[in-house]
């Protein structure tokens, strides 16, 4: 009689999922923090800021430029007071706006380095700095936007305030899954991480 060796009935399956499912949380972050800085980039630097941009009318963070019927062309006038800006609310609005890209530079390379290091201190500071992000990004917005309401309309709002506001909804994503993030690994019963 002939002896067969024993092989084991049930055969183990590959794990394709393992992979995806260690860096489903890297690429996650990686996506959102290159879609809003990207998007801010694109808003304040290549577009500079302009929130209407017309042929007969550039307003922007740094620019004020009206049509000027005599000469025919755009005038871009520097003294802001005269029209009635205050330059305080325009400086507070420059602040705001122009900080955010840096603060989420900062946010991605920290979430980046948390995520593999395993440091949770750097979550923490992550989430913190993009949290102050997504709140000075709208305040800044709207200074400006509450500061030149004479002569911008809602309607001439171009594809610099889509951008800020698309940026801004990324950044609320992110910061949306850092927080599912810190639910899931606290203790039971714990609303802060310690």
């Amino acid at each position: 009689m002939k002896m067969q060796p024993k092989c084991p009935r049930v055969i183990a399956k590959p794990r394709t999922g393992l992979h995806w499912q260690r860096f489903s949380p890297f690429l996650c972050n990686l996506f959102l923090a290159i879609g809003y800085i990207a998007l801010l980039f694109y808003a304040l630097v290549w577009k500079a800021g302009n929130i209407v941009d017309f042929p007969t009318k550039r307003i922007g963070f740094y620019n004020f430029c009206l049509w000027d019927q005599e000469a025919e062309k755009l005038n871009c006038s520097k003294n802001l007071e005269k029209m009635g800006i205050n330059k305080i609310a325009l400086l507070l609005s420059r602040i705001c706006v122009y900080t955010t890209p840096v603060l989420c530079l900062f946010v991605a390379s920290t979430v980046l380095q948390a995520l593999c290091l395993k440091d949770r201190n750097g979550f923490k500071l992550a989430c913190i700095v993009l949290a102050v992000s997504n709140l000075i990004l709208p305040v800044g917005v709207a200074l400006f936007i509450f500061h030149t309401e004479k002569w911008v309309r809602v309607s001439e709002f171009g594809e610099v305030f889509v951008a800020l506001g698309g940026a801004h909804v990324l950044m609320l994503l992110h910061l949306t899954l850092f927080l599912a993030h810190f639910k899931a690994t606290l203790p039971k019963g714990q609303c802060f991480p310690a």
